[in-house]
């Protein structure tokens, strides 16, 4: 059996590739792209059906942070244009996430810049949940506000927060070289004080930093060890002025391959495509839906996206629909681990044992946020999705596939993204202007 079909049959039963396999998938060629995504388009649908999740970013404080981290233009010392402003009062977050959901998102991420909050920053946020829940009662939220200390995951759960965002973003091996001011442990104890407070937790990675393969592999594994119940994929997004201004290191499709990789590594969890994916996917982004279930609408924190109206006709025109409030977005059985995370004792790794189940209704008390009763839906599970020219194509790929590559493919499949990188578009990068924060309308 080939390598593409090893892990669709291992997807579907939410069985580990190997490391070996993971990398396979990394190394494939440009001309077999359509068949690497075909197959994990296979796993994709089986969970998660058609759907797509929308989700909007409310900066809640931008730059002004102690932090080094290499990648971020609000990094200590930066100089890179951005928009820089103290907390935002509860009405005016509540404002700028009414205008995500009014484009459709079901999810708002309150993210702040800055190490960690004080307490008196969780109960600024604790004020601006209230107020966005006073308005929209069934919205899920997400805080995004650095390490946390004790008990504050514990408040924020009281306070009305769905979920916890803190990424581990590359490698244990490499953390060191992209930020000094924080480790990779103090990354990895937050997400775990997330899943213990009862907060679903969300964490990813930041492809395109002149990682290795080995390096996105082992990121990825150990996302799905933490088992969060969300992965976004950043792809870097170079702002001048920050010490990676200069990595044009991805192509539309080597970012198509990783995101591949990640949904065969985490096959039932909610993979979201965030930070970058204008840039570097370009007018690939639509194959992209077959591998994610999840995008943010519109702008993202300090840097300007596709208009919100594009990512909805994107969404159509590819034959997906945006999930609808009274959809829960993971299979049933994450929600039957208890907690919203999926991560207790006996649900395994990524997700427990079950089927996708059908559409139902939400889950009792502490269920975590998308991880109701209730199942995939919507065409859940394999060749339920409908018969468009595109799932055609899918189903017959994935059978023809090659084996796993050899060191020689792996060669060849470097050198054609290192070619690739004198065509990056620094002109898609624009520091964001618009939103919280300005005087602006949002781009929602």
């Amino acid at each position: 059996m080939n390598l593409l079909n090893t892990l669709v049959d291992k997807g579907l039963r939410r069985e580990t590739p190997t490391r070996e396999e993971a990398l396979a998938v990394l190394a494939t060629s440009d001309d077999d792209v359509l068949d690497v995504v075909a197959a994990a388009g296979r796993v994709r649908r089986h969970w998660f059906g058609r759907r797509v999740k929308l989700n909007y970013l409310v900066n809640l404080k931008s730059g002004l942070c102690p932090e080094d981290c290499s990648y971020c233009s609000q990094r200590l010392g930066s100089d890179t244009g951005i928009l820089k402003y103290s907390w935002l009062k509860p009405e005016e977050a509540s404002k700028a996430a009414a205008a995500g959901l009014a484009g459709g998102a079901k999810r708002v991420c309150l993210v702040a810049s800055g190490r960690g909050p004080t307490d008196r920053d969780v109960e600024r946020v604790a004020g601006t949940i209230a107020a966005i829940k006073e308005r929209h009662e069934d919205v899920e939220v997400c805080a995004c506000l650095g390490l946390l200390s004790e008990g504050q995951a514990e408040r924020l759960r009281a306070a009305g927060a769905d979920a916890y965002n803190h990424n581990l973003n590359t490698s244990e091996a490499t953390y060191g070289d992209i930020t000094t001011t924080h480790t990779y442990a103090d990354r990895v104890d937050t997400v775990r004080k997330a899943h213990a407070a009862g907060l679903s937790a969300c964490s990813g990675l930041i492809a395109g930093m002149g990682e290795s393969d080995e390096d996105l592999v082992d990121v990825v594994f150990a996302l799905r060890a933490l088992d969060p119940d969300s992965v976004p994929v950043n792809f870097l997004i170079p702002v001048e002025g920050t010490p990676l201004a200069a990595e044009w290191n991805l192509t539309p499709q080597r970012c198509l391959r990783i995101l591949a990789m990640v949904r065969f590594v985490c096959p039932d969890v909610e993979v979201r495509i965030a930070g970058g994916r204008e840039v570097h996917l370009r007018t690939l982004q639509p194959l992209a839906l077959h591998l994610a279930n999840s995008i943010f609408l519109g702008d993202y924190l300090t840097t300007e996206g596709q208009a919100g109206r594009a990512d909805l006709e994107m969404i159509a025109d590819a034959g997906f629909e945006v999930e609808g409030a009274d959809e829960v977005t993971l299979p049933a059985h994450r929600a039957a681990a208890g907690g919203g995370c999926g991560a207790h004792e006996g649900a395994g790794a990524c997700g427990s044992h079950g089927d996708g189940g059908a559409r139902g209704s939400h889950g009792g008390e502490g269920a975590g946020c998308g991880a109701e009763a209730g199942g995939a839906g919507c065409g859940g599970h394999a060749g339920a999705a409908g018969s468009t020219a595109a799932e055609a194509v899918a189903e017959s790929a994935a059978a023809g596939a090659d084996a796993a590559r050899t060191d020689a493919a792996r060669t060849d499949a470097a050198r054609t993204d290192a070619a690739r990188t004198d065509a990056a578009r620094t002109d898609l990068v624009a520091v964001r202007r618009r939103g919280a924060g300005t005087d602006l309308a949002p781009n929602a």
